[in-house]
């Protein structure tokens, strides 16, 4: 029912109210639909970003310490070695967390040569989103095994004399990203070079060393 030039009558208030046109409801009808649009796209944009690009992670050794390095070369060559390390994982993705799907695990070596090898997180474990994992590792040995050969052995006299060693770090897992199906390798290097200093001696500081990371692997 109409109630003439005032509009339509409102059954429930037993009163006239304003009538909204045919031509009103249907701007109403496409804006709601814009907005419905645009908050879509807002959405699949958010999401994208969230999980559609992987960052990869930042490798870094904050401190470390060599307070002993002492060859041994019979019957086989060997170290006998105190070194303790802090080395940092920071996830850069904001949304996505990070599963090992492998160990994570860090080898030391000399003149390319391993003679330590590290566990830092299992197989399984879990780094969140945006979050750095900091690992303090503390390892030593009186007799690890060091295959250097003649050129190694001849190295280490050389670095012996100054104090002054070259090791590096070689971090090594494999992971898969959140809402991500392919598994991803992750191999950092960090080349230190570690001042000897035995218990007793002045500390040394350490400068802050940014481990270089491998090429990716498609889709990682």
């Amino acid at each position: 029912m109409c109630c003439s030039d005032c509009g339509c009558y409102d059954a429930f208030c037993d009163c006239c109210c304003p009538c909204v046109s045919y031509d009103a409801r249907e701007t109403i009808l496409c804006c709601a639909a814009c907005l419905a649009v645009l908050a879509g796209v807002a959405l699949f944009a958010v999401l994208l970003a969230a999980y559609g690009f992987i960052r990869r992670p930042e490798v870094a050794v904050t401190d470390a310490s060599l307070t002993r390095l002492a060859l041994a070369t019979a019957p086989a060559t060997a170290f006998a070695y105190n070194l303790s390390l802090t080395l940092t994982v920071r996830n850069k993705n904001w949304a996505m967390s990070v599963k090992n799907t492998e160990p994570l695990e860090a080898d030391y070596s000399f003149d390319g040569q391993r003679f330590e090898r590290v566990r830092l997180a299992d197989e399984g474990s879990t780094h969140p989103a945006g979050k750095t994992q900091v690992y303090h590792l503390v390892s030593g040995s009186d007799g690890a095994y060091v295959a250097l050969g003649n050129a190694g052995v001849a190295e280490f006299k050389e670095e012996n004399k100054t104090g002054v060693f070259q090791v590096e770090v070689a971090l090594s897992g494999e992971v898969r990203y959140q809402a991500h199906f392919t598994k991803c390798k992750v191999l950092a290097k960090c080349p230190l070079k570690l001042q000897l200093a035995p218990p007793g001696t002045p500390a040394v500081v350490f400068q802050k060393v940014k481990c270089k990371l491998a090429p990716a692997d498609k889709n990682c």
